[in-house]
């Protein structure tokens, strides 16, 4: 199988591309050149989701892509009113305009060969709802209709679509996300009924589950991978 993981340079999608090496050919994008080329990946494209994407849109046909992780994704944490018609427009193109039309890349050649595994990395706050990141929510909500209504679609071909949400992550996203809030870790953490954060291992873990043939009869399936976080506390 082909993959590609986008978002790969660090974080979720680097711990993910590192851990599918073992199930197929790997290839990476993000923006980060030098990142991308630490990966050992079969190969890389650099492309920033935010901007023009037909460069990656051909890296995913000439490459036949038969599994396609979306990871990449923007969050700003301000007040709606605050925030520009610029940041908006580009959260939502890196979060959800992008991953829809690099599905679409690559649904032609799993049609053609009547297999295929599209994975997208949401968001707990897409299934919540998270005070002063209504456009990352949102956007991040709009994968799980992405996500449902593809499922339906693509059933037929032996494709499945799923989505993953992860809580608050041991990475520097996550990290960076708390230092823009008006929230501590530990008070963060105090509000997780299991105390922790969920390591990017975890997330690498699912998507090589979810690739598998054990997991053919799931699609169109939102994952919560928060630790207890959508539960309630």
């Amino acid at each position: 199988m082909n993959i590609l993981v986008t978002g790969a340079s660090k974080g979720i999608g680097n711990v993910i591309a590192s851990e599918l090496q073992s199930v197929g050919e790997v290839f990476v994008t993000g923006r980060n050149e030098q990142a991308l080329a630490a990966c050992n990946a079969k190969g890389f494209c650099i492309c920033d989701l935010s901007k023009d994407i037909n460069n990656l849109a051909n890296f995913i046909e000439d490459k036949n892509i038969d599994v396609l992780v979306n990871n990449a994704g923007e969050y700003i944490y301000a007040g709606l009113e605050t925030m520009n018609i610029a940041d908006i427009q580009r959260l939502y193109q890196t979060n959800l305009i992008a991953p829809a039309y690099l599905i679409s890349k690559a649904i032609p050649n799993m049609k053609r060969q009547k297999w295929g595994r599209i994975i997208n990395i949401g968001s707990i706050s897409g299934v919540m709802g998270e005070a002063y990141a209504s456009i990352y929510s949102s956007s991040k909500a709009g994968l799980t209709g992405l996500t449902k209504a593809l499922a339906l679609e693509l059933a037929e071909y032996n494709i499945t679509v799923n989505t993953i949400n992860p809580g608050w992550v041991e990475t520097e996203l996550g990290l960076n996300s708390i230092e823009e809030s008006e929230f501590s870790k530990d008070e963060i953490i105090g509000t997780i009924p299991q105390k922790r954060f969920v390591k990017p291992e975890e997330v690498a873990k699912l998507c090589k589950y979810l690739i598998s043939d054990d997991a053919k009869g799931i699609t169109g399936q939102s994952i919560n991978l928060c630790a207890g976080l959508s539960v309630g506390i």
